[in-house]
C-alpha cells in the first residue's frame, strides 16, 4: 500500500524499480509464512478487509505525514516538528474514530468493561489501559518521525521485517516450533529486506 500510495499521491515518491522488485519477496515470504501445512490459508474475509483498511490508512498516513512535516519544518513561524504533525493528526484521527467505535462497541461495551473489571480488577484494567495507550503512542512517535526522514515505503519494509524478526524470536523464547512455511517465509521475506536495503 505504500509503495502505490507514494506512487499515485502527489507528490510522487518514486523508487527504482529494483526496490520495488524487492517487495515481492517481502510479501510473498510473509504470505507463505502464514500458510498452514495441510490446511492452506484460512482467512476471516472481514477481518482481512478491514486490516486492509488499516494498512491503507497507515500509508497515506506516512506519505502524507512526511510531506506535511517537510514542508511545515521549513517555516520557522511555525513550531511544527514530526512530533507536533504527530500530535495533531492524533487527534484528528480521534474525533474520525470516536463514530464507528460508538456504533460498533457502544451495545456491549458496559457488558464487556464489567467482565473485565470483575476478571482483573479496577486498578489493574486502568493501569494496564494507560500504559499500553502510552507505550503505542510513544512507538507510533519515534515510527512517524522515522518515516519523515526515509520515506514510507522503506519505512514499511521495515515493519514488515519487524513483524516477521517477531515470529521467529518468539518461536525461539517461547519454544514453539515453526512449520516448514513459517521458516521458509519467513527466510524468503528476511532475505527481501536485506536485498532492499542495499
Amino acid at each position: 500500500f505504500a509503495a502505490l500510495g507514494g506512487v499515485f499521491t502527489p507528490p510522487a515518491d518514486m523508487k527504482p524499480f529494483l526496490a520495488y522488485l524487492m517487495l515481492i519477496p517481502i510479501v510473498g515470504g510473509v504470505g507463505l509464512a502464514c500458510v498452514k501445512e495441510g490446511k492452506g490459508v484460512e482467512i476471516n474475509v472481514e477481518a482481512f478487509m478491514y486490516a486492509s483498511m488499516a494498512n491503507m490508512a497507515a500509508a497515506l498516513k506516512g506519505k502524507f505525514g512526511s510531506s506535511v512535516t517537510k514542508s511545515l519544518k521549513a517555516d520557522s513561524s511555525k513550531n511544527m516538528d514530526a512530533a507536533n504533525v504527530y500530535a495533531v493528526m492524533n487527534i484528528i484521527s480521534f474525533f474520525c474514530t470516536v463514530p464507528f467505535v460508538v456504533i460498533n462497541e457502544l451495545p456491549t461495551l458496559q457488558q464487556e468493561y464489567e467482565a473485565t473489571i470483575e476478571k482483573h480488577g479496577f486498578e489493574p484494567f486502568i493501569y494496564n489501559l494507560l500504559m499500553s495507550g502510552f507505550c503505542f503512542y510513544i512507538y507510533n512517535e519515534f515510527a512517524f518521525a522515522f518515516t519523515a526522514q526515509v520515506g514510507a515505503v522503506t519505512s514499511s519494509v521495515l515493519n514488515t521485517a519487524k513483524r516477521v524478526i517477531i515470529i521467529v524470536v518468539s518461536s525461539v523464547v517461547f519454544a514453539e516450533p515453526m512449520e516448514r512455511n513459517t521458516v521458509m517465509g519467513s527466510a524468503i521475506a528476511i532475505g527481501g529486506t536485506f536485498a532492499y536495503s542495499l
